[in-house]
């Protein structure tokens, strides 16, 4: 495989194997997406991206990160998504959207003030916040309540209904976070999930939730169009969420219809010794995609062309997703053709400056 290869998941054809993973850029108001979103998104398709991938994306107002997170909780939101979503298409990238809710770490500032600390009701925040037990992220984080089981229904319901957003909106692609200590994650790693019902305890109970969330969304979203999961693959903590079971879990999935899984990590215990590096985080996606059988993307400290291709030539995975890169440059897809010596077609406006 070569990084410049066309993907083909169910109908839909990727241009390569490059994508735009989700980045929150906390500047939408009320959920509404913006010309800052455009622009954001937009540059990355016209820098050759084959997939775009929208920031986590809320399904329902409590579920947001922040009081300036993405929305698609009401039907309001679709026009100004649609207008991205063209944009993107005829660029030539595929445009998809991450469905998300933030559980326990919900109703937080903005990274750039107050460093995400939780933002007071008088200033725009919300209670009570949810996750799968009472109990927060820190002791000084907002302490959630519990969900009840009536209350995970309508979870499992709204991420539906914001697959139905999504199809009216003209994405192509639905990526479900269950990564990075969000909700979803909330329930699947022992390390947060104490619960002594039916969604807490063994294995199978602690994935109940992702998987009547895959199923409600697949039940609205098209046979023809790929679903893809980001899991956090490692808790990178003791007696927490492990490979072995993103394995397992992986496999379940893919029988409800999730054709790729977008490998991540950490994110659920601010205790978690991380080994940060270039591509920590590879060999969960390899291990995956070898032991399970589905598509996989790898994502983290994924840089240059040449690391890159490398991941997709050996196997590690179908696909690579970069974030922190991509806004160093915005046309890094472009110049690693040229650094791999691939012939790719450059926006005719761009011609002039084709290497």
């Amino acid at each position: 495989m070569n990084l410049f290869d066309p993907l083909q998941i169910r109908d839909i054809t990727f241009r390569n194997r490059i994508a735009v993973s989700p980045m929150c850029e906390y500047s939408s108001e009320d959920g509404f997406a913006t010309d800052w979103h455009l622009v954001h998104l937009g540059s990355r398709a016209v820098g050759g991206a084959g997939t775009v991938l929208t920031e986590a994306i809320a399904v329902v107002p409590e579920g947001r990160i922040s009081p300036s997170d993405l929305g698609i909780w009401k039907d309001a939101h679709i026009d100004n998504l649609a207008r991205i979503v063209s944009f993107l298409r005829r660029q030539g990238a595929v445009a998809g959207t991450q469905l998300a809710h933030a559980g326990f770490k919900a109703s937080t500032d903005v990274p750039w003030r107050n460093h995400g600390k939780p933002v007071p009701v008088a200033e725009g925040g919300w209670r009570p916040i949810y996750s799968s037990t009472a109990k927060g992220f820190t002791p000084d984080s907002i302490q959630p309540e519990a969900l009840t089981v009536d209350a995970i229904a309508r979870v499992a319901h709204c991420f539906g209904e914001a697959a139905r957003r999504s199809l009216e909106a003209g994405f192509e692609l639905i990526e479900i976070h269950g990564a990075h200590g969000y909700l979803l994650h909330q329930f699947l790693s022992p390390l947060v999930n104490t619960r002594t019902d039916q969604y807490g305890g063994s294995f199978q109970n602690r994935i109940r939730i992702v998987c009547e969330v895959v199923a409600a969304v697949r039940q609205v979203w098209p046979e023809r169009l790929p679903l893809w999961l980001r899991i956090s693959a490692s808790d990178w903590a003791e007696g927490g969420w492990s490979i072995e079971d993103s394995i397992v879990l992986a496999q379940e999935v893919k029988t409800l219809g999730v054709d790729l899984i977008d490998a991540s990590s950490g994110g659920i215990v601010p205790s978690a010794k991380i080994p940060l590096g270039p591509g920590y985080q590879t060999a969960f996606a390899e291990r995956i995609r070898r032991e399970s059988g589905i598509l996989t993307g790898a994502v983290g400290m994924i840089t240059s062309p040449e690391q890159a291709q490398h991941i997709i030539a050996t196997g590690q995975a179908d696909l690579v997703l970069l974030a922190r890169e991509l806004l160093r440059d915005p046309y890094w897809p472009l110049r690693a053709a040229h650094v791999l010596k691939q012939n790719v077609q450059w926006p005719k406006q761009y011609t002039r400056a084709h290497l």
